[in-house]
């Protein structure tokens, strides 16, 4: 059974919540493992570390945070909690101090599925719904697709200005899943930001941008190597 001395929250990205991570949540949860998802509102990058740190806050003894996406600078930050003992990125950024995600972006060419990212008038961004499947998710069942996109969280656009403090992932212990056909962030990003916090394991798997959901088990297995590091 699994380590129930050990935490594991789960951070979601972009345009998400927590029930993004349904079938890992599942999976960790039969195994016994200690699991919590949060909910973070997508409004700043402040309001989502401070969210995240109130979870672990009300946790008991060690966390592993797992941060997918823009969930992984979301980690960077509140990794440094005094009870955070390892990171998990899923094909997530990693910023070094002074770096914006927008800005991390901009190192590559746009990706096909950065294309299809629009603004309303308060500024918050959206995945144009009939370009959802094949930018975020082409490897998921249409059906699970089409939810995901009507149901998809609007992400504010100060978040990809907003520049990173210094991260975590220089003081805690990292592992990292590169998906090699996402279509949201370049896999060569993915690459660099997963040498740069020298992970102590890099998986990669031929997935989309939606690893977490399309990958569940493999995401479960590298989540459960990281909390039997740390434990």
């Amino acid at each position: 059974m699994g380590n129930r001395n050990v935490t594991i929250i789960l951070v979601h990205g972009a345009w998400g919540d927590g029930s993004h991570w349904r079938h890992v949540i599942a999976n960790l949860h039969a195994e016994g493992y200690t699991v919590r998802s949060v909910q973070n509102p997508l409004t700043s990058i402040e309001d989502d570390i401070q969210k995240t740190k109130d979870l672990i806050d009300l946790q008991t003894g060690k966390v592993v945070l797992v941060g997918h996406s823009y969930g992984g600078a979301v980690i960077s930050a509140a990794g440094h909690h005094e009870k955070v003992v390892g990171l998990v990125f899923i094909a997530a950024f990693a910023p070094e101090k002074g770096e914006s995600l927008g800005g991390i972006f901009s190192r590559r060419e746009k990706s096909s599925g950065a294309a299809s990212i629009v603004p309303d008038a308060k500024g918050f961004l959206w995945i144009k719904h009939d370009k959802f499947h094949e930018s975020f998710a082409h490897d998921l069942s249409e059906k699970d697709a089409i939810v995901m996109s009507l149901a998809q969280k609007p992400t504010h656009g100060s978040i990809f200005a907003a520049e990173a403090d210094e991260p975590a992932w220089k003081t805690k212990p990292s592992w990292y899943q590169v998906s090699d056909n996402d279509h949201m962030i370049p896999p060569a990003t993915q690459i660099e930001m997963a040498e740069r916090i020298n992970a102590k394991k890099i998986i990669h798997l031929a997935a989309s941008h939606a690893s977490l959901a399309t990958h569940p088990n493999e995401i479960t297995a590298l989540i459960k190597e990281a909390v039997s590091v740390v434990s």
